[in-house]
């Protein structure tokens, strides 16, 4: 994608060290596959650039799959990620725990669940 290349150029430090083939690229379709359109792809590399260095089949996919199992739609998720990306960074655990908390307090939505996930566990 010529923009996220073009961010690239710009930042090169987001890549480092890591691949364009074995790194950027799957994250890149694998967010698009989510329905991010470019703009959001970028902000979410950007602002988030640990992305680049998580197992996308061993961290990020699951994570997905969790909120998934919640009832969110590729939509939402993508919608979430593009607006608070360090949602991925969250552990499964904790990521399963607060929505299960927040889902029986009936007030389960995306946005809800992004706004506790920064609480510490005393504030939650």
């Amino acid at each position: 994608d010529s923009q996220v290349a073009k961010t690239i150029a710009k930042f090169p430090q987001l890549m480092g060290s890591l691949s364009l083939e074995e790194n950027l690229k799957p994250r890149v379709q694998w967010l698009k596959e989510l329905g991010m359109d470019s703009t959001q792809v970028v902000r979410t590399i950007t602002t988030f650039p640990n992305l680049m260095v998580y197992s996308l089949e061993g961290n990020l996919m699951p994570k997905v799959v969790t909120l998934r199992r919640f009832g969110f739609a590729n939509s939402q998720i993508a919608r979430a990620l593009s607006g608070f990306p360090a949602l991925l960074g969250y552990s499964s655990k904790r990521l399963e725990h607060r929505a299960q908390v927040v889902e029986a307090s009936g007030a389960l939505t995306i946005e809800a669940l992004v706004s506790c996930m920064s609480l510490t566990d005393a504030k939650f």
